[in-house]
């Protein structure tokens, strides 16, 4: 069972002058292209895919053995050392 809602909804004028005629071109009501407007951009929006990091490979061997399992900080460290602070 379907249940209603009112509600308002402010169109500019042109836009809903267009409309109206074309509800009367196709024999249908303004509510009916209004809620298959909807309808569309619900399924559209709903179809899209999320954001998906690509993945990246890069050459080399890989974490250092010694570094397996090892904190943020500590791989940070090993990174910068040579470089100053």
């Amino acid at each position: 069972m379907y249940s209603h809602m009112k509600t308002t909804v402010e169109i500019s004028d042109a836009l809903l002058s267009e409309v109206r005629q074309l509800a009367r071109r196709e024999g249908t009501t303004l509510r009916a292209l209004v809620e298959e407007g909807l309808r569309r951009i619900m399924g559209e929006r709903s179809a899209r895919k999320g954001f998906e990091l690509r993945k990246v490979a890069f050459r080399g061997e890989g974490l250092d053995p010694d570094l397996e399992g090892g904190s943020w900080e500590e791989i940070r460290r090993r990174i910068y050392e040579d470089r100053g602070e």
